[in-house]
C-alpha cells in the first residue's frame, strides 16, 4: 500500500493539546474512519488506525450492494475524555477539521468518546453532521438521513442499536471460529478487556449465546467468577466510560488486579478497550486458544508471531470489529432498514461470511488470519481502484 493520502497535526491553542488527521484514501472522494480521545495518542496511531479502516471498507465490499465502500481514515485527540477540558478540545478540534469534514472526512464515535458527544460538539463547531461528507453520494439523502436516525433512536434491553450491532459482530466472529473449530457453545469461558460500548455488546451476546463470561477488566480492575458473571447487572452497573459499580457485585465475585483479565482461564480473549494491550512482554500470561480484537490494535506484532509460535489464533481487528462501521452505511445507504432484527441479522450473515473467507484463506496459504484478511484486501482494492478510482 501507499503512504496516507493526508497526514496532519492540530495544536489547541487554549490548551496546547494535538490532534491528528490521517485520510489513507479516497473512495468516490470520500473516507470514513472515526475520531478516538485518549491521553497519549499519536500520529503514528492514527496513521495505523487510517490504514485499517481502508480494510475494513474494503472488506465489505459487496458489488451488488447500495452500499459502497469509503476510503480509510481516522482522527485522534491526546487528551483524556474525564479531563473537564476535554469537551471544549473537542469542539476546537472539529472547529478546525471543518473543512475536511464538509467534504472528505465522515467521522463518528470512537475510543473515548460517544455518538451523542461527537453530534453535541459537531453542532457547536458549525457542522451540519459527522458524516455530511457523505451525503453527495446518496440518491435520497432525506430519507437516507430519517432512516439512520430512526436506527439510532432504536433501543434493545436497553443498549442502543448503535453500540449493539459492533458487539454483535464481534460475537459472531467468535461463534464462527468456534463452529469451524467444533466447539460447543456451553462451557466456553471468555475473558474481556473493558466493558464500554463494544466490550459491553460483545458480552451480552456471548452471554445469551451460551458462552460464560469469567472475567471483566475496568480501569479499576479485573472483575472475575470461574462460574460465570452476571453480565446483564454489570452492564446495568457501568457508568459512561464502562467502569462498574463494585457496588453491584456478588459476594463470589472476585475483584483482581487490572491486568488479571489477560491470564484468566478462558478460551477465548476479547482485548476490547486500548491499542497495543498485549505485547511481547506479556503474551506469555495468555492462556487462551483464540484472541479476538474487538479494540483497535491491541495485540502487537511481535506479540502476535510468539502467540502463533504458540497456537494461539488472533483473529484481527479489521474484521472482528468493523460490523459497526458497515452497519452505518449499510443503513444510510438503504441495504437495511431502521430495525434492529434487520440489523442483527445482516450483521451475523455478513461476518459470517467474511470470517469463513478469511479462515478458509489462512487455511488454505498456511498462513495466519490477519495475513489472510491482507490478502482479501490486496485482492480488492484494485478493482475497487479499477472501477471508482482513486480520488474521484
Amino acid at each position: 500500500m501507499t503512504a496516507p493520502l493526508l497526514s496532519l497535526t492540530w495544536t489547541d491553542h487554549v490548551t496546547g493539546r494535538q490532534g491528528h488527521l490521517v485520510i489513507d484514501r479516497l473512495v468516490r472522494g470520500v473516507s470514513s474512519g472515526g475520531l478516538r480521545m485518549r491521553e497519549g495518542c499519536t500520529l503514528e496511531e492514527v496513521t495505523g488506525l487510517a490504514r485499517g479502516m481502508t480494510m475494513k471498507e474494503a472488506l465489505h465490499y459487496n458489488p451488488a450492494g447500495k452500499y459502497v465502500p469509503l476510503g480509510g481514515a481516522k482522527g485522534g485527540i491526546d487528551c483524556d475524555p474525564q479531563d473537564p477540558r476535554a469537551y471544549g478540545v473537542l469542539v476546537r478540534y472539529l472547529s478546525a477539521m471543518r473543512p475536511y469534514i464538509e467534504s472528505v472526512w465522515t467521522t463518528g464515535e470512537d475510543l473515548g468518546l460517544t455518538q451523542d458527544m461527537v453530534d453535541r460538539a459537531a453542532a457547536e463547531a458549525g457542522l451540519v453532521s459527522s458524516v455530511q461528507a457523505v451525503y453527495r453520494l446518496l440518491d435520497d439523502e432525506g430519507s437516507a438521513r430519517r432512516r439512520l436516525a430512526d436506527a439510532f433512536a432504536i433501543e434493545v434491553d436497553g443498549l442502543g442499536l448503535d453500540e449493539l450491532v459492533g458487539g454483535c459482530g464481534v460475537a459472531e466472529s467468535v461463534l464462527a471460529a468456534l463452529d469451524r473449530a467444533g466447539v460447543e457453545y456451553p462451557g466456553t469461558r471468555v475473558s474481556l478487556q473493558g466493558l464500554g460500548t463494544m466490550g459491553g455488546a460483545t458480552a451480552r451476546f456471548l452471554a445469551r449465546a451460551g458462552l460464560r463470561i469469567v472475567a471483566v477488566a475496568d480501569i479499576k480492575g479485573t472483575i472475575a467468577n470461574p462460574r460465570g458473571l452476571e453480565v446483564e447487572a454489570l452492564l446495568a452497573a457501568r457508568d459512561g466510560y464502562g467502569t462498574v459499580d463494585r457496588a453491584a457485585l456478588r459476594p463470589d465475585d472476585l475483584e483482581l488486579p487490572g491486568d488479571a483479565w489477560l491470564s484468566a482461564e478462558a478460551e477465548v480473549l476479547v482485548p476490547a478497550a486500548v491499542s497495543y494491550a498485549i505485547d511481547a512482554a506479556n503474551q506469555d500470561r495468555i492462556t487462551a486458544r483464540w484472541i479476538v480484537e474487538a479494540a483497535n490494535m491491541p495485540v502487537l506484532p511481535e506479540a502476535e508471531t510468539l502467540l502463533a509460535r504458540r497456537g494461539v489464533t488472533v483473529l484481527p481487528d479489521v474484521v472482528v470489529n468493523s460490523g459497526t462501521n458497515a452497519w452505518w452505511w449499510w443503513t444510510l445507504f438503504g441495504d437495511i432498514e431502521a430495525d434492529a432484527d434487520a440489523a442483527f441479522a445482516y450483521t451475523r450473515r455478513s461476518m459470517r461470511e467474511l470470517v469463513g473467507q478469511m479462515l478458509g484463506r489462512a487455511e488454505r496459504d498456511g498462513t495466519t488470519p490477519r495475513a489472510a484478511a491482507h490478502a482479501i484486501v490486496a485482492d480488492r482494492l484494485p478493482v475497487i481502484s479499477e472501477r471508482f478510482g482513486w480520488y474521484r
